[in-house]
């Protein structure tokens, strides 16, 4: 379905307008091919992106810096390889199950893929090259990846590197939040046999998955939709966000569930509620620092759905299959440290049919 430009002018943006002189934002990104998106993005969004002085993200998507560090951060330490550290019967089925990926890539590529020169050899080497030297739980995420559906949308800058080029085509000063260490270091944090175990878990599901006796609960697709419906409130964004598979299933034996339960609270402890106070903190340093200057903060949708919150109840116009809302949020992480007004710079929520 698609939307006049009209109706797309009434739909929820994902941007929040810090109330100063001049005014900064923050805008919700998300982890897909911007082409998808960018048409849906009302335009106050991009003019505010257009008209602030300073971007900053996440993380310096732009720094090849960044690129390197992430990859030094998922390497097995002292040149461990992945034989070496898993039980064989899971090392068996992970090099089984990527040696399938490989075999099935060529017909997952887009005929628009192979047309600009995007080969699947290429991006099997991109994506797993070396995967025999990474640790456990980045090989976990990895396979998680290693969809048809993700693969079809490899090739194309996603939304918030693109905003990155974007910002240095514009001569735009740009920068970083977090560093590539805090964003890493959480996820080495896990115990062996809590990494184990979510491998596994990854592992069970794409097996399930390629048997046909599983289907995937929210999809890429999912994602997009609701992303360019400005849905606010769906729960998928979470995932998007964290990019940690939940693994607390009602199917899992209470023991296990435990286990999931824990890797669960770590994550939330780790990535969500510890990240949001730093950030927050960083935020406000910077609007301190800089009162004369517009900031563009561009940070993951999903983090909406964590740190703003709904203090006005929802009123619709209009619902079509798709759903809608017309609220008011104030940024959770910000409450009590942060003495700054924000508003919903577009709220209303009418979707189309």
């Amino acid at each position: 379905e698609t939307a006049t430009g009209a109706a797309q002018a009434d739909l929820n943006s994902f941007l929040w307008t810090i109330k100063r002189d001049p005014p900064s934002y923050f805008y919700g990104t998300i982890h897909v091919p911007y082409t998808r998106v960018w048409d849906f993005i009302p335009e106050n969004s991009k003019q505010a992106f257009q008209e602030s002085n300073i971007v900053y993200f996440e993380l310096d998507l732009t720094d090849p810096y960044t690129i390197s560090a992430l990859t030094s951060c998922q390497l097995l330490p002292h040149g461990e390889n992945l034989q070496d550290v898993l039980p064989r019967d899971i090392y068996k089925r992970l090099k089984r199950h990527l040696e399938y990926v490989k075999l099935m890539m060529p017909s997952w590529m887009t005929p628009d893929q192979r047309g600009k020169g995007l080969y699947a050899d290429y991006l099997f080497n991109a994506i797993a090259g070396n995967w025999e030297r990474k640790r456990p739980v980045w090989v976990m995420l990895m396979v998680n990846s290693l969809t048809e559906a993700d693969i079809k949308t490899r090739g194309v800058p996603v939304l918030d590197l693109y905003l990155a080029q974007e910002a240095e085509r514009m001569r735009k000063r740009t920068g970083a939040v977090e560093k590539v260490e805090e964003q890493c270091h959480p996820l080495n944090g896990l115990n062996f046999s809590q990494v184990i175990f979510a491998l596994n878990q990854t592992l069970l599901q794409q097996e399930s998955l390629r048997a046909g006796s599983l289907r995937v609960p929210y999809t890429t697709e999912d994602l997009i939709r609701h992303y360019n419906c400005g849905d606010l409130n769906s729960i998928v964004f979470n995932h998007d966000t964290s990019q940690v598979p939940n693994f607390n299933n009602v199917t899992l034996p209470p023991s296990e569930q435990v286990t999931a339960q824990e890797i669960d609270a770590y994550f939330r402890q780790e990535l969500i509620y510890k990240r949001n106070e730093r950030m927050g903190k960083r935020v406000k340093a910077l609007l301190e620092e800089h009162p004369d200057k517009s900031f563009f903060f561009a940070f993951g949708a999903g983090w909406s759905s964590v740190i703003i919150k709904t203090n006005m109840e929802s009123k619709c116009d209009h619902t079509s299959e798709w759903g809608c809302s017309d609220s008011r949020f104030a940024m959770v992480a910000f409450e009590t440290s942060l003495d700054i007004k924000l508003d919903l710079s577009n709220v209303r929520g009418e979707t189309w049919d």
